[in-house]
């Protein structure tokens, strides 16, 4: 039987799939207290119980981001606000290298946070 939270991801297509299956088992691991949860419909991650970041895409482009839970407290260019006032957003581009430095920096500073 798929988990729910394995059938969000497997719904996708593949180059969008493998984009977030990596990011999903990337953010993952980058700490051990980071744990995963389908929530709201999405793949949401915590730390230490208390939300972190998820996985979306984009309505009109259907490209990847990594939503960033309380990204208002982050001053980084790299991160979109758009019309939220707590979340803001770091876009992935599937067809290329996904930027691993960048993420892990916002993943810490993310945990910082916390």
């Amino acid at each position: 039987m798929i988990r729910p939270i394995d059938r969000y991801f497997l719904e996708k297509e593949p180059l969008v799939r493998d984009c977030m299956l990596f990011l999903r088992n990337h953010i993952l691991n980058f700490d051990s207290g980071i744990t995963e949860a389908l929530k709201y419909g999405m793949p949401f991650y915590c730390y230490k119980d208390k939300m972190l970041c998820y996985l979306w895409t984009n309505k009109k482009t259907g490209e990847p981001y990594i939503g960033i839970v309380d990204g208002n407290k982050m001053d980084r260019p790299d991160l979109i606000a758009e019309k939220r006032s707590r979340m803001k957003i770091f876009q992935i581009d599937s067809a290329k290298d996904i930027p691993i430095q960048v993420i892990d920096a916002i993943l810490t500073e993310m945990l910082q946070l916390r």
